[in-house]
């Protein structure tokens, strides 16, 4: 498929949701590790929620065969599930270690992939795997 959207696109707002077993890991690790701010959240007898905000949001599709490709590329094997969630940073190191610090897994070192960005691959207290991602910018000392 070439060209742009047949049309104005209905879509508003792209969420993810993401159902866990421990809420205030996954808060701790999602807000106050990453650095995602809390924008609404709720608790009643029922449950509790909370909606971090992205900035900006895209949904990548991608074939099982790509999948394969990048996991191969940022883990050495076929690691993630059908979801996995990719957050462009301006310094991988430092996220990274606070992620770490947050109780994420390192799955392999950081990388230099063949498209050109610098990513690192984490496995979140949850079970999300997760992708750091920085596009070099021309002049960058590829951090």
């Amino acid at each position: 498929m070439t060209g742009g959207p047949p049309g104005p696109a209905p879509i508003h707002e792209l969420r993810i949701a993401l159902t866990v077993d421990d809420i205030d890991t996954a808060l701790h690790f999602y807000h106050h590790a990453l650095g995602l701010p809390v924008v609404q959240q709720w608790s009643t007898p029922e449950g509790r929620g909370y909606i971090l905000a992205f900035g900006s949001t895209t949904l990548e599709l991608i074939d099982r065969a790509q999948a394969e490709l990048i996991d191969h590329i940022e883990v050495g094997q076929r690691v993630a599930g059908s979801v996995r969630l990719a957050f462009e940073v301006q310094d991988i190191e430092e996220v990274r270690q606070r992620l770490r610090e947050a109780g994420a897994r390192s799955l392999a070192d950081p990388v230099h992939t063949p498209w050109g960005h610098d990513n690192a691959r984490l496995q979140a207290p949850d079970g999300m795997q997760i992708t750091l991602y920085r596009v070099p910018k021309d002049g960058d000392d590829k951090k």
